[in-house]
């Protein structure tokens, strides 16, 4: 019967858990808040600002910041892409020009 009952509990618990079911995250963050700072006004504030994120975005908090990082990195890589083309059309173009005929 124990056994039983310890099967159901982690299937549950399981099921809460792996299917995102329980918004657990976004109340775990300012719970640990509250208890570390012991500043309820603070955990309170990290709350509503995730849940103004998801509501605008759709996404979470975390989610959000890994996206514009990632959307930072990528015109980095765009204007370093960007700078290597120029760099390259401006040695063929002196090659075509050939500027020691030029400098005599």
């Amino acid at each position: 019967m124990k056994f039983r009952f310890i099967k159901i509990i982690t299937i549950l618990i399981s099921f809460f858990f792996l299917t995102g079911f329980l918004p657990v995250f976004s109340i775990l963050g300012p719970s640990v808040t509250a208890i570390a700072s012991g500043n309820i006004y603070k955990a309170g504030a990290q709350y509503m600002i995730n849940k103004t994120i998801e509501d605008t975005t759709g996404k979470n908090s975390l989610t959000f910041v890994k996206d514009k990082i990632e959307e930072n990195n990528e015109k980095k890589n765009l204007n370093k892409e960007l700078m290597q083309l120029v760099e390259k059309r401006i040695k063929l173009t002196r090659a075509k020009l050939d500027l020691q005929n030029i400098n005599r």
